[in-house]
């Protein structure tokens, strides 16, 4: 008996070593009550609404993806259609979602019609007004993959560029209210200066051919250096800036180019991407860039039919360079302007993290001031001292010393309940606050059942030895019971709650696992040790 005390309270020291570990890590001597509270600081987590930070909401413009899909339909179509040899007048664009075939040859009709229902199931095919003219429209099936995989892909992309910037314990999340919307929270972020010029950098890497000779100084020259004042088809202006002009990216256009709507290469085809210094200008950096496989192989079919001709980086619909084609390129090239080391950082980050499917759009922006957190702490410390002192006291004058028991098997469990926070680095919210204070409730509801039990068979005449064995026994599996379906509700909080509701949902579940050791174990070896310390003759003061 006295081996088996020795040994529960071994594992409960055991047990409140490791918490003092994770909650103050190792201690250097001399430590003083300072050093002690920032390492204490240091490892618990604040949530926005505690440690103030910036909240964002952000909607994304899905439909630009859906344009995209079309362009790039209609791009793959114009080709094999060439290649299968059908002949057609024109193919066009209609709207974002429908793209029209005009005059097909009649005698190559079925031939298209087999075309477009073996390898375009994403779109449903119907006559239009004229000769075998043909309207292909986008189903409301692939809209609504399209826009859920946009969606998607945003929320990676944007969690990944703000990972990369080393903030901590950030929340990106898709905004439960059906409207492509994503919730973006910064904790400690009182400046998202820079973070949200990184989550809006479109980051959409695309390589065109350049088509006019030259670039123009304004729109108005561009367009009247072509026939009727028409641009080529298939063809757009962008903004850009001559090379070498003077002027940093992310200024005012000065020229603008014509290019080529087709772009063989974009940023879903890089593999990695890093800031080096320039090769040309000494001081200067640009960014240097890899192609994937099979984006080597396009890249250098089209930069050998093109040679001597001018290739647009584009970036964010803006041409940051144009050089000209002088051999066959294939897994390798440069995005060169006279950028800083930290312009040419966060524009290989944004390369890194992957293209944003389609562009953001800010509806909401809040920045939660620390004194606001701070007032959320103070008030939430507050109010969970208050409820564990009346609980405390409550158990003391109700139960009397055997009180004492469950007052410690409650500090224990807050310990324990703080520690794995730190150790696992979650973050404290308010709701986790509240979540804390239930914890108590929960834990107090632990012991007075076990205790009632306890006392019940004192009653029944049994020996005090025997009348703590039978009350922890039979309580057992009421508490395991009452906090497996707690738990459960917690998790499914956690599985669908976002943000801080998350927070209630983790300190819950931590503090109900911690309540079930202190309640039950914890307290269970402290009856022990007084009744083997006490012997047969030994009184319970319950």
């Amino acid at each position: 008996m006295q081996m088996n005390v020795r040994i529960r309270a071994t594992l409960t020291i055991l047990v409140i070593l490791g918490c003092v570990y994770g909650l103050f890590g190792l201690p250097a001597f001399p430590t003083s009550f300072a050093q002690a509270r920032q390492n204490f600081a240091d490892r618990i987590r604040l949530g926005l609404d505690l440690k103030g930070g910036t909240h964002l909401i952000l909607q994304v413009q899905t439909q630009e993806a859906i344009k995209q899909f079309t362009d790039q339909t209609l791009d793959r179509l114009r080709k094999e259609l060439n290649d299968s040899g059908i002949h057609v007048q024109d193919i066009k664009e209609l709207d974002d979602q429908d793209i029209g075939v005009i005059n097909v040859t009649p005698e190559q009709s079925a031939r298209f019609q087999d075309l477009i229902r073996s390898s375009y199931q994403d779109w449903e095919l119907a006559p239009m007004p004229g000769q075998n003219s043909y309207k292909m429209s986008l189903r409301n099936t692939s809209i609504g993959v399209i826009r859920a995989d946009t969606l998607r892909l945003s929320v990676e992309t944007i969690r990944h560029r703000i990972d990369l910037l080393g903030l901590t314990e950030p929340v990106v999340s898709e905004y439960a209210r059906g409207q492509d919307e994503i919730l973006v929270q910064l904790p400690g972020e009182g400046d998202p200066t820079r973070a949200k010029s990184i989550i809006q950098a479109g980051g959409q890497l695309e390589l065109r051919l350049v088509v006019g000779a030259h670039p123009y100084s304004s729109m108005a020259e561009a367009y009247a250096a072509q026939p009727n004042g028409i641009l080529p088809p298939n063809t757009e202006l962008l903004p850009g800036r001559e090379e070498g002009a003077p002027g940093q990216p992310g200024h005012a256009a000065d020229v603008y180019y014509l290019v080529d709507r087709y772009a063989p290469v974009t940023g879903r085809d890089l593999r990695s991407a890093k800031a080096v210094p320039s090769s040309d200008n000494p001081g200067a950096y640009e960014v240097g860039f890899t192609l994937s496989n099979a984006a080597a192989k396009r890249f250098g079919e089209f930069t050998e039919a093109n040679l001597q001709r001018q290739m647009a980086i584009v970036l964010d619909r803006r041409v940051y360079t144009a050089p000209v084609i002088q051999s066959r390129i294939e897994d390798q090239g440069r995005i060169t302007g006279r950028f800083g080391l930290d312009e040419a950082n966060d524009l290989a980050l944004v390369l890194r993290s992957g293209s944003l499917p389609a562009s953001i759009k800010y509806l909401e922006e809040r920045t939660i001031g620390p004194s606001l957190g701070a007032d959320s702490i103070r008030e939430g410390v507050r109010a969970s001292v208050v409820s564990l002192a009346v609980v405390m006291v409550f158990m003391l004058v109700y139960y009397r010393l055997s009180g004492l028991n469950a007052v410690l098997a409650l500090l224990l469990n807050l310990v324990i309940l703080l520690a794995a926070l730190a150790y696992f680095q979650a973050v404290l919210t308010l709701p986790g606050i509240a979540g804390v204070i239930l914890t108590i409730g929960m834990g107090v509801d632990s012991n007075v059942l076990i205790f009632e039990r306890i006392r019940e068979e004192v009653r029944n005449g049994k020996p005090n030895p025997s009348a703590v064995e039978v009350g922890f026994n039979r309580a057992f599996l009421t508490i395991i019971d009452t906090h497996v379906t707690t738990v459960v509700s917690a998790a499914f909080l956690f599985i669908f709650g976002t943000g801080p509701v998350r927070g209630f949902a983790v300190t819950l579940v931590i503090g109900l696992i911690a309540n079930v050791f202190t309640a039950v174990y914890v307290s269970r070896t402290i009856f022990a040790w007084h009744l083997g310390r006490m012997g047969r003759e030994a009184e319970l003061s319950i």
